[in-house]
């Protein structure tokens, strides 16, 4: 569920003459700081630690790379700052891993500003530190009253990012095989590939790989909510960031304040049950884009089927012999299903994706190669970790290690689900499969009873989080805590769509403390030609 993109920290010297008192200010009372006897000082000063905040530097290869943020449009500067947190929260006192975090002031004065908002943007594996100013004209409004922070998750970019293969291996990758089906030969290529994969992960980065989970980010997001002195922890999750949040919430639902959660994620499918899932949900994002694009005038097809039988055509193609891309990459198969992915999450992405199939048919893929690019985290700096966070993070949150019989078990109900996709999902569900870590289960405990109001906005037509993934979050997060919000509308989430209704729902909620009434509804704003 892919979206995009450091400094020291100091400790007070004081901290073990707090220590008896600040870790029962933490969250041990809500299965938070643990740990015991002889480290009881060491787990004071995480605690008492002070964040040393200073101008961002530009986003590492690792963060998505780039130029250092620019000053906000009234001159408030970013800075950036590092948070040390415990690498394994059962040992509070042990060994610490460095968080890196951003945060943009607030316009309010003290009066009027509630505190810190803190983004997660998804993935597993999107840094928070490069794309919170990348998408900050989007909440400048909610700067009126909070300052934006965000981070980059551990394991992510500057947080100890997992690392797993060098430029060339990596690039590599992208050319494998995802969709074996031309006997035992290609099955075997990729089984191969992906153990390769996990024991150079496992080679690189095997201090963090036990340490990565979702349950570790939200301990590190609960002491991030204590060292900005924040009663409450003020919240937007976004795709996996809404796991995150569902996942915080049960382990501390009294510490849970205004809290957004927006393109849902489903928490009630296992690993298996939730590609198949996204595999229809992509199938009727590639719908609607054919159905808009015969409507305006497409030169891809005249119906809806017939583009999705030239993508598969294409497909195939290109699985057979890559088309070469000036002289020094190929575009593979895969590699088009990845673009094609990749601009589904946007609706405005629609008309790139047209223009990109059209030039593919005349044997130019740089568009679409660019597309399946910032889907891998491959950039003009070289690779960001991402896909390599995304990997390490899901791994060690679910249990589930499937094998090869499992795949073709499965791979007819994928296939009925999602004629473009449904191969392509199906044999992703063994990414965890030699994984060198032991997952934690097959679906988050998301259960938070006690919590305030917690805002989820679904969206219809959203193809990585299909639309009832929310209405199970609030299911599970308890009654009283989920309220919906649907969104009838198009690509990845509602918020960062501009849609007016949902934008004004949501700011009344963490401005204001206004709860949308039950089953609102936001209508599309439909995208308007070809742009």
């Amino acid at each position: 569920m892919p979206t995009r993109r450091t400094t020291a920290a100091a400790l007070l010297s004081g901290a073990v003459l707090l220590s008896a008192s600040l870790a029962a200010c933490g969250p041990a009372g809500e299965g938070g700081a643990g740990g015991g006897g002889g480290e009881e000082d060491d787990r004071g000063r995480i605690w008492a630690q002070s964040l040393n905040w200073k101008d961002c530097p530009a986003p590492s290869p690792l963060q998505g790379g780039g130029e250092a943020p620019e000053p906000l449009p009234d001159g408030t500067r970013w800075q950036c700052a590092t948070m040390r947190a415990p690498l394994d929260w059962d040992r509070p006192g042990g060994e610490t891993v460095d968080v890196a975090l951003i945060r943009a002031a607030s316009r309010a004065d003290a009066a009027d500003r509630i505190g810190s908002l803190l983004f997660n943007f998804g993935g597993p594996g999107e840094s928070g530190v490069a794309t919170l100013p990348a998408l900050a004209p989007d909440y400048e409004q909610l700067r009126s009253r909070y300052d934006l922070v965000s981070f980059d998750p551990r394991g992510v970019g500057a947080s100890a990012g997992v690392t797993c293969l060098d430029a060339e291996a990596a690039q590599a990758m992208t050319r494998q095989d995802d969709t074996p089906d031309d006997g035992d030969d290609e099955v075997t290529a990729l089984l191969q590939a992906r153990q390769r994969y996990a024991d150079a992960c496992e080679q690189e980065s095997g201090r963090v790989l036990p340490h990565v989970g979702t349950e570790d980010a939200a301990r590190d997001m609960d002491l991030l909510r204590h060292l900005l002195g924040d009663d409450k922890l003020h919240y937007f999750g976004i795709s996996y960031g809404t796991e995150l949040g569902g996942v915080y919430a049960h382990l501390f639902p009294r510490h849970v304040g205004r809290a957004v959660l927006d393109g849902v994620v489903d928490p009630t499918l296992d690993q298996m049950e939730g590609a198949l899932a996204q595999a229809g949900g992509f199938q009727l994002a590639f719908d609607h884009f054919a159905q808009w694009c015969v409507d305006t005038g497409c030169a891809l097809g005249d119906t809806p089927e017939e583009i999705t039988r030239l993508v598969m055509e294409l497909e195939e193609t290109l699985d057979d012999e890559p088309l070469s891309v000036d002289g020094e990459r190929v575009f593979t198969g895969s590699q088009l299903i990845d673009a094609v992915v990749q601009a589904l999450y946007l609706e405005t992405a629609w008309p790139a994706l047209e223009v990109g199939l059209q030039l593919l048919a005349a044997d130019e893929g740089r568009t679409l190669l660019g597309l399946a690019d910032a889907l891998s985290g491959r950039h003009a700096g070289g690779w960001s970790d991402q896909q390599d966070a995304r990997t390490a993070i899901t791994c060690a949150d679910r249990s589930d290690r499937y094998t090869v019989d499992d795949v073709l078990e499965q791979s007819a109900a994928f296939e009925e689900a999602s004629p473009l996709f449904g191969d392509t999902m199906v044999w992703g569900a063994l990414e965890c499969t030699d994984w060198p870590v032991r997952g934690k289960a097959p679906h988050p405990d998301v259960s938070a009873p006690g919590a305030p109001p917690v805002l989820l906005v679904g969206n219809t037509g959203d193809p990585a989080t299909p639309y009832e993934g929310a209405a199970r979050m609030a299911e599970r997060l308890g009654k009283g805590v989920g309220v919906e919000l649907t969104y009838e509308g198009e690509g990845h989430g509602a918020y960062d769509s501009g849609n007016t209704c949902v934008r004004k729902a949501v700011n009344a909620y963490l401005l204001d403390g206004t709860v949308p009434a039950a089953g609102t509804v936001c209508e599309r704003e439909p995208l308007q030609g070809k742009g």
